[in-house]
């Protein structure tokens, strides 16, 4: 690889992502190698990092970070009128594979939800570190997000929808809940024109940084019955 990042070891540590890459492809790129692991995927998320390739497991914190300020997400008109009929039962780590899955087969540039990420997650999720929201229509998942919860972060990985609004209502069940159970950082990593319309925004990594770590020493927890979100 022509860029220069730190290498990785068997070692469970990563260097400071205030020291990522800027330039290019590469911009926020902090480290090379290592493993997917529940315990480095731990660490990654309370240092501000998350993976985003394997062969070689490539660690990342960009600069800006996009979240969602929790309890203050925005509903259009035409997402209120989808949220009072509800067409979808909306569960909670009902499905979690499914949702990873479904994610990892939606149609959308650089996808990088390989089998090794399935099953890392999966192993995270058996942990209680990661969850799912689901969206059902009938007997199908139409619709969901899943994410990694450290403390009071929930970092969203990633969403994906079959049925019109699907991943939108998910994603609104989602930050309700994370709102009740007093999380204070959504991550969203980067901003898209999904999450954008639905009042994502961008912050410096220094101020991510500096609410991370008052989110990651707080002792919230996702818990959650499997029945709905709240």
């Amino acid at each position: 690889m022509a860029f220069t990042a730190v290498r990785l070891d068997e070692r469970l540590w990563f260097p400071d992502p205030r020291l990522a890459i800027s330039r290019g492809q590469w911009d926020g790129l902090v480290a090379v190698g290592g493993d997917l692991s529940p315990e480095r995927l731990l660490l990654a998320y309370r240092s501000g990092l998350f993976p985003w390739t394997v062969n070689p497991v490539t660690w990342w914190s960009p600069d800006p970070r996009g979240v969602f300020e929790v309890g203050t997400m925005h509903h259009s008109r035409s997402l209120r009128q989808t949220l009072r009929r509800a067409p979808y039962q909306v569960t909670c780590d009902r499905a979690f594979e499914a949702v990873v899955r479904a994610c990892a087969e939606a149609p959308r540039p650089g996808a990088w939800i390989t089998e090794e990420f399935v099953a890392a997650y999966a192993a995270l999720h058996r942990l209680g570190h990661a969850h799912s929201v689901e969206c059902w229509r009938g007997g199908d998942v139409v619709g969901g997000v899943y994410g990694v919860a450290v403390g009071g972060l929930f970092a969203g990985e990633s969403m994906f929808h079959r049925a019109d609004d699907a991943s939108k209502v998910a994603l609104a069940h989602l930050h309700q809940h994370l709102k009740e159970r007093g999380f204070v950082l959504f991550d969203v990593q980067m901003v898209t024109a999904a999450t954008a319309v639905l009042g994502a925004h961008e912050i410096s990594r220094h101020e991510y940084l500096r609410r991370l770590e008052d989110a990651v020493a707080r002792a919230c927890e996702f818990r959650t019955d499997g029945v709905g979100p709240s």
